[in-house]
């Protein structure tokens, strides 16, 4: 039999060994042991300073735990499936070490208010962190913006060959979908920085407490105003899943089409050796296995959000031990993305090169400059549907050909409208294309020198340094 738990006498017998395993869950929520006995500390603060234990035993409290901490670091506490959970291993190993007054830690509080404090400390740390390595990711991809503003990339819809951009425009769209991330996971935190401590099992506790000051003491904004509420709500944790499954969909966009400039068709990057691998049985490979792999870890995290969404869907109010398997997901979660955007970053940064000579023959053999001829025809006074259709004509006829537009002559455009003249080369020669489109939020380079400035701008703002 397992040994008896710290449960009340209303039990006679321990749990069968098999169903004690099934139910700890302290082979993962250990994960929370740092902020569990950071949670506890301003418990047992509070518990003094309301007169609710004495002074000393609140310094011996404190004491305890902090060894606790200093055990756990050193690599010499390691509680195991008998402990049941991180708050009954914490609790049990405080009473050891400082004795009956142990058991007062418990006073005023329930697992179910500890848990939901501990997951929302370890998660606004793991906010903070993931938006430091947003900021990384963003400024990778804002340093290679700058330095090429005026290279030119097609750009694509359907996957078809549309109009050229400038690589600069193009890489800028992943830095804004980044610093939505960042604004999305900066409300999360507000959201996530309410105290659930004092709530209690789930109808708040007998003793006068003061959730205010355990609040203060652990950096919350505020506190639950409604005790059921606070021992039972997840939405933090679900807001914090979306978003990071959205920023696993912005890596893996960025990654597939990774994966396809570093393929022979394209040819638009190189990946250089320290972010590549070969294969076991060709020689001549080198795979992208950086975004192959984040393109892959996008479906884990897509799956925690689908499984903490499917468990709190069913949930009569307060909590319930299903709420013990939300841990885990949020935890591969942090890891994964964490994970990916330091790997996407070294990647960027310095894992490949840009092929310019390459990408300048991509921007020269193709009809992305149709738009423009009808453009130039609208600018003449053609109705621009009517220039739309002649346009069309003349790229079937030139397929047929084996031409592109710039090769046809003054003669053959003039056939197709008199209104063509001699500067229609100069028009439709693609970097000319990419600078003329100047509307606000455009590919032309004027604006893609203001967009990167006004980023980086915001992104002082935002850090708390002047610009």
């Amino acid at each position: 039999m397992s040994k008896k738990t710290t449960w009340s006498d209303r039990f006679e017998t321990s749990l069968n060994p098999i169903i004690a395993e099934f139910n700890a869950s302290i082979g993962f929520d250990i994960e929370l042991i740092e902020y569990d006995l950071t949670g506890s500390v301003a418990h047992a603060k509070m518990l003094a300073k309301t007169g609710i234990i004495t002074a000393e035993e609140g310094e011996t409290l404190v004491k305890g735990l902090e060894q606790i901490r200093q055990e756990y670091r050193a690599g010499n506490f390691n509680p195991g499936v008998e402990e049941e959970d991180v708050h009954f291993a914490v609790e049990r190993r405080l009473t050891e070490i400082v004795g009956a007054v142990g058991k007062k830690l418990h006073t005023g509080r329930s697992r179910n208010d500890q848990v939901g404090t501990d997951i929302r400390l370890y998660l606004r740390d793991q906010i903070k962190q993931i938006q430091g390595l947003l900021r990384n990711w963003q400024l990778a991809l804002l340093n290679h913006a700058e330095n090429h503003v005026e290279t030119l990339i097609p750009g694509y819809t359907h996957l078809q060959r549309a109009q050229p951009i400038s690589l600069a425009h193009h890489l800028m769209a992943y830095a804004q979908m980044a610093q939505r991330d960042w604004q999305r996971l900066e409300q999360i935190y507000d959201r996530t920085n309410i105290s659930p401590l004092g709530c209690g099992a789930l109808a708040g506790t007998t003793f006068p407490i003061d959730r205010h000051y355990s609040a203060e003491l652990l950096g919350f904004n505020s506190i639950y105003e409604n005790s059921l509420d606070g021992v039972s709500d997840r939405d933090f944790a679900i807001e914090f899943l979306g978003t990071s499954s959205l920023i696993m969909v912005h890596l893996s966009r960025i990654s597939e089409e990774m994966i396809l400039w570093a393929s022979q068709e394209f040819s638009f990057i190189t990946l250089k050796d320290n972010c590549s691998t070969g294969s076991s049985i060709m020689p001549q490979k080198k795979n992208p296995d950086i975004p192959e792999l984040v393109r892959g870890k996008t479906g884990r995290v897509f799956g925690h959000l689908q499984a903490l969404l499917t468990i709190m869907k069913g949930l009569p109010l307060a909590y319930n031990k299903d709420l013990q398997e939300d841990k885990e997901g949020i935890f591969d979660a942090v890891k994964t993305v964490k994970g990916s955007l330091e790997a996407m970053t070294i990647l960027l940064s310095e894992g490949l090169e840009f092929r310019t000579a390459r990408l300048e023959e991509a921007v020269n053999e193709d009809f992305s400059n149709a738009t423009d001829v009808a453009d130039y025809l609208a600018s003449k006074g053609v109705p621009f549907r009517e220039a739309y259709n002649l346009v069309g004509k003349v790229v079937k006829t030139s397929l047929k050909a084996g031409k592109l537009l710039r090769d046809l002559t003054l003669s053959e455009w003039q056939e197709l409208h008199p209104a063509f003249e001699n500067d229609i080369y100069e028009a439709i020669a693609p970097k000319q294309v990419v600078k003329a489109r100047n509307s606000y939020g455009g590919t032309g380079f004027e604006q893609v020198y203001g967009a990167i400035d006004n980023l980086k701008t915001l992104i002082k703002a935002e850090n708390g340094v002047d610009s």
